[in-house]
C-alpha cells in the first residue's frame, strides 16, 4: 500500500494532573498521542473505555469523539498531530491504528526531546475549549512554518518514528487490499473541492457503477456519497477553525453547491450549525 506522510507537531509538551483530566465530547481535526510516565487514567471513546497505565503510548485518532476520565494524580507527555489533508494522500486516514503500545525508554527520550526542541508548543491551558479553537490552530499551524529547517527535520523525524510505533499492528481501513478502491479515495481525498460523481469514481476503480457502488460500502460499510460527504464535513471542520472563510466561501470551496444543504448537513452530523461550530470554538 502507498501511503505519503505529511504530519506536523501542533502541541507537545508534559503535564502533571491531580484528577483534573476531565473533560467531555472532545473531537478535534488533529490525532493526539500520549506517553503515560505516572498514575492513571482513562479515556472513553467508541463505546470503549480505554485505561492509560504508566510505560505505555496512546493514539486517539482525529475527528474521534471521546471523554477522558482522571480520579486521581496523571503525568503524561501528550503530542497532537496534524495531517495536511491538502497535500494528498493521508497515512492516518488510511489506516487503523492500535489505541495503545507499549511505550519504551528510547520513546520516552523522543518526547522529552520533542519538548526541549519545541518549548513553545506546550499547552498553557488544558482545556480543550480553549486549546481546540480556531485561533489557536491557526496559530500554530503558521508558527510551525515558522521554525528553521533544522528544527522542523528533526522534530518531523522523531514524529514519524513515534507514529511508527503503532503502525506495526495497524490494519488498513479496508479489510481486503482493493486497489482500485484505494484509488477512488485518493481521488476523492484530493478531489473535495470539485465535484465528484459516483460514475468518474466507478470509471478509476475499473468498475461499472452499480458494481462499485456494491463493492465499496463492503469495503466502506457506506455507500460513496456518504463517504463524500463525510470527508467533506470534516474538511470544514478545518475551514472553520484554520481560515476566517464564510460558511458560504467553505461551502462552495467543498462543492456543496448549496450553503443551505452544507448548513443541515454539518448540524446532521455535528449536532451543531457551522457557525454554532466555529462560535464555540473561538478564544475562550
Amino acid at each position: 500500500m502507498n501511503v505519503y506522510m505529511h504530519l506536523f507537531t501542533l502541541n507537545v509538551g508534559f503535564a502533571e494532573r491531580q484528577a483534573n483530566w476531565n473533560w467531555k465530547n472532545v473531537r478535534s481535526p488533529f490525532a493526539r498521542l500520549y506517553y503515560v510516565t505516572e498514575g492513571e487514567a482513562q479515556v472513553e471513546l467508541a463505546g470503549h473505555v480505554q485505561p492509560l497505565k504508566k510505560g505505555y503510548m496512546y493514539y486517539i485518532p482525529a475527528y474521534v469523539k471521546h471523554n477522558c476520565v482522571c480520579n486521581s494524580s496523571f503525568s503524561h507527555y501528550y503530542l497532537h498531530v496534524y495531517e495536511d489533508p491538502q497535500l494528498g494522500d493521508c497515512l492516518l486516514d488510511k489506516l487503523l491504528l492500535p489505541t495503545e503500545v507499549k511505550g519504551t525508554e528510547i520513546d520516552l527520550a523522543l518526547f522529552q526531546r520533542l519538548c526541549r526542541l519545541n518549548p513553545t508548543m506546550a499547552l498553557s491551558n488544558f482545556n480543550p475549549q480553549i486549546y481546540d479553537n480556531q485561533a489557536d490552530l491557526a496559530e500554530k499551524l503558521e508558527k510551525n512554518r515558522k521554525r528553521d529547517l533544522t528544527n522542523k527535520v528533526e522534530s518531523r523525524g522523531i514524529l514519524y518514528i513515534l507514529i511508527s510505533r503503532f503502525l506495526e499492528n495497524a490494519k488498513q481501513r479496508i479489510e481486503f487490499n482493493n486497489r482500485h478502491i484505494n484509488n477512488s479515495l485518493l481521488y476523492i481525498q484530493q478531489h473535495l473541492g470539485e465535484k465528484i460523481t459516483e460514475e468518474t469514481l466507478a470509471t478509476i476503480a475499473c468498475m461499472s457503477r452499480d458494481h462499485y457502488i456494491r463493492v465499496f460500502k463492503q469495503a466502506m460499510g457506506m455507500t460513496p456519497v456518504t463517504y463524500i460527504n463525510s470527508k467533506r464535513i470534516e474538511r470544514a471542520e478545518l475551514e472553520l477553525l484554520a481560515t476566517n472563510k464564510s460558511i458560504k466561501e467553505i461551502s462552495d470551496s467543498l462543492s456543496f453547491g448549496d450553503s443551505s444543504y452544507f448548513i443541515n448537513l454539518f448540524k446532521r452530523l455535528l449536532g451543531v450549525t457551522p457557525l454554532q461550530y466555529r462560535k464555540e470554538k473561538q478564544y475562550l
